[in-house]
């Protein structure tokens, strides 16, 4: 499977929605569960406010972690464009380990080029005009190249 197709994805509900950070998937994290990858990413910008991180964690709907995100009135953590990306390879690295079937429905995209095709977001998706850094679809086929060639090297002393 090495075609060079293209997959976008952005809302959960789509075809390929299982790759957004808004897809039902919990992951756990020293130890606490959270409901998706999104909760953790949007909580982790307040590592100086326990108790908002907390109610980030418990609302249902990643939207609205999303949303809480972004609260004037709780200022992100001062080193948060330093750490971003990293809190968010520990999210997506979480979600695809703790999650066998989507570990293989990501190996099952083969070579497609993975695009995050976010109208409002040119740092982690396409920005809906594909010139944005579409980071998340980056690390997606980082990790998905990680997986198949552990697989390979774990296939190769089997023999």
């Amino acid at each position: 499977m090495s075609d060079p197709k293209t997959i976008k994805f952005h809302l959960k509900t789509s075809e390929h929605g299982w790759l957004s950070n808004f897809a039902p998937y919990p992951i756990l994290i020293d130890g606490i569960q959270w409901p998706t990858s999104e909760h953790y990413y949007q909580a982790s910008k307040f590592a100086d406010d326990p108790a908002w991180q907390e109610e980030i964690r418990r609302v249902v709907r990643p939207y609205d972690a999303w949303r809480m995100g972004r609260h004037a009135q709780h200022p992100v953590r001062s080193d948060w464009y330093r750490v971003k990306d990293q809190v968010m390879d520990r999210a997506v690295r979480a979600k695809f380990a703790q999650h066998p079937d989507l570990r293989q429905r990501l190996l099952e995209t083969g070579e497609a080029l993975l695009v995050e095709h976010a109208p409002a977001d040119p740092y982690w998706g396409d920005g809906g005009d594909g010139k944005g850094e579409n980071r998340l679809g980056r690390l997606l086929m980082e990790i998905r190249k990680e997986l198949r060639d552990s697989s390979q090297s774990s296939d190769c002393g089997s023999t």
